[in-house]
């Protein structure tokens, strides 16, 4: 075969693998001679101004006043770190993996969950519509990015993002280590945040579940990583062992109640929830403020450049619309 024609090939994989030589497409592409389709894939999707935006998109607490904790880009990042090592470690396709945890936060929209929340809420009441973020960032791939022609991703990578979260269960072993490591990562890197920020006292975490998973959030993540491939090595799914499960789901739960529920959390979550649905309501009584778009439907308008939004422009377009100027009349 001349070198001319020699296209990328994948690393040896394990049977339950997804391949990429498979991958389809809505539009169909020439392959790369030096990348697989999930390479290609994971490029496109780090390449977006959507995931540049990522960094200045809230994690858990709202505009911290400090550089060390984490943005939605610092939990992108993280969850491809411990999707990737699971995936290397049952020998699956670690570019599938890497190219949906790039991309399954993509159409969060700012403030995080409450301006998620808020969102899907007035929409609900007012459209009968919903707000869901994995379907949002869904249609930031394949609608929104390149100036409305998509990204033209595979279906695999496509399907991991629509069903990291949900009812929906991704249809590749490899969508669901990301679906799985995800809410790993953040329980582990919130709780870090979270004693970072005095609203968790270290000795406050329930001592059980600290005495099966860790103390540290190296020592959980070391122990829920392990436990995934060890339970998931013979298995036709990804799944956690009962016992450390159980605990995992407790400390999630914990984190609910003490964090992500609870004040100061809680009470700045109220606060972006009304910067969100002022801004809703003003672009629907202001079309004409809004950026062109090819979309005809207005409220879909509306909610994609919301949705769009990072924190600090959602912010500083609430005082444009709502906050008096200083200065002279």
């Amino acid at each position: 075969m001349s070198a001319d024609r020699v296209w990328a090939r994948e690393p040896p994989l394990g049977p339950r693998a997804a391949r990429a030589e498979a991958a389809t497409r809505a539009a169909r592409e020439e392959p790369c001679r030096y990348r697989t389709a999930f390479q290609r894939d994971r490029d496109r999707i780090i390449h977006s101004t959507s995931f540049r935006r990522l960094k200045h998109k809230t994690q858990v607490f709202v505009a911290p006043a400090g550089d060390h904790y984490r943005t939605r880009l610092t939990h992108t990042l993280e969850v491809s770190a411990v999707s990737r090592t699971v995936a290397r470690a049952l020998e699956l396709n670690e570019d599938l993996v890497e190219a949906i945890a790039m991309g399954h936060d993509l159409g969060h929209a700012p403030f995080g969950h409450a301006g998620e929340a808020a969102l899907d809420a007035l929409l609900r009441e007012r459209h009968g519509r919903r707000f869901r973020h994995n379907v949002q960032s869904l249609r930031v791939v394949d609608v929104l990015e390149r100036g409305g022609r998509g990204l033209n991703l595979t279906d695999e990578v496509r399907d991991g993002i629509l069903h990291h979260t949900g009812p929906g269960r991704p249809a590749t072993l490899e969508g669901q280590v990301v679906r799985l490591m995800d809410r790993v990562a953040y329980v582990n890197h919130d709780i870090d945040d979270a004693l970072r920020a005095g609203v968790v006292a270290p000795g406050a975490l329930p001592a059980d579940e600290v005495a099966i998973l860790g103390a540290t959030t190296s020592e959980r993540l070391t122990t829920l990583v392990a436990d995934v491939i060890e339970a998931s090595r013979d298995a036709d799914e990804i799944r956690q062992s009962p016992d450390i499960g159980a605990a995992f789901l407790r400390l999630r739960r914990f984190m609910f109640e003490r964090v992500y529920l609870a004040p100061p959390a809680s009470v700045e979550a109220d606060r972006a929830g009304n910067v969100v649905r002022g801004l809703v309501d003003w672009y629907e009584t202001h079309p004409e403020e809004l950026p062109p778009a090819a979309e005809a439907d207005p409220v879909t308008r509306v909610t994609d450049h919301v949705a769009g939004m990072t924190d600090r422009y959602a912010l500083r377009r609430f005082l444009d619309a709502f906050v008096p100027r200083e200065g002279p009349l």
